[in-house]
């Protein structure tokens, strides 16, 4: 899918781009195949606002996905292929021999009129779904499953794509889109291919009121507060932030602070970091 490129008509359209959604075959979707959305604007229970700088936005009704694809051994034509706001990708909604629809990630190269299916007998081609140890090695994969039966977890934004490097020892070696190098055990799922909507990286916002659509508000630099609203704020004209490293307004480390657990159970699952060299 293509980006358009707009000409620099105001100051907002220059050097700004959309997606053309010229793959997309469906605008409305599927009506049993959506939930309520609710926004909560970053505020818990109490009201409090625990994620800062959400709020707004465009209302959006969520689609539900299969992760799971349990049907196995059933073909399914694929019908549509749509938008969803609730994600980077685009979804494709396939239709079984029983008339039941269900939406999927629509993986690189899906078409319309194309069969999906899942199971261990399935075709190592886009869109089918298969137990990892029915997968050869070198495969390119994504809607990996960490638990067998549990739904895809890993690898489900525009774009991305893991390979399955090795399976010895009752375990799967596989390589993530952040360069993360783990074990998944065997018998979890993975859809074969990549997801589609490849171009999304390359779409740049162009103004701050496609930001609100999106229900992101402003974020204000703290090197611009006051020594009393932030750790960075004060000085006279621009000054440094007067530490080591930058800090959160509540003088936590930020950017490259790690904070996973040190004794975090699936450590042992993790054979090389996405940051090691």
């Amino acid at each position: 899918m293509a980006n358009k490129v707009y000409n620099p008509t105001t100051p907002g359209r220059r050097g700004m781009t959309v997606q053309s959604f010229e793959e997309l075959t469906k605008k409305a979707p599927e009506k049993s195949l959506i939930a309520p959305k609710k926004k909560t604007a970053g505020r818990n229970n109490t009201g409090r606002i625990t994620v800062r700088h959400h709020g707004g936005g465009n209302r959006q009704k969520y689609r539900l996905i299969d992760f799971k694809r349990l049907r196995t051994g059933e073909a399914a034509e694929v019908i549509a292929l749509e938008y969803d706001p609730n994600r980077t990708a685009n979804i494709a909604l396939v239709e079984y021999a029983d008339k039941k629809r269900a939406y999927v990630i629509a993986p690189n190269g899906l078409k319309v009129g194309d069969s999906i299916v899942s199971g261990s007998e399935a075709d190592i081609k886009p869109g089918n779904t298969l137990p990892i140890w029915d997968i050869p090695l070198g495969t390119f994969i994504h809607n990996i499953e960490l638990s067998p039966g549990k739904g895809a977890q890993l690898v489900r934004s525009a774009g991305t794509q893991a390979q399955l490097m090795a399976k010895e020892n009752n375990m799967a070696t596989v390589r993530l889109p952040s360069g993360e190098v783990r074990y998944i055990r065997p018998e979890c799922k993975a859809t074969i291919g990549q997801v589609g909507n490849i171009e999304y990286a390359n779409v740049k916002i162009g103004k701050a009121g496609r930001k609100r659509h999106m229900g992101i508000r402003p974020t204000v630099r703290g090197s611009v507060m006051n020594p009393c609203d932030h750790p960075h704020g004060g000085g006279e004209g621009k000054s440094p932030i007067g530490h080591p490293g930058p800090v959160t307004p509540w003088g936590k480390p930020a950017l490259g602070y790690k904070t996973r657990n040190k004794k975090a159970r699936t450590d042992s699952m993790i054979v090389k970091r996405r940051n090691d060299r």
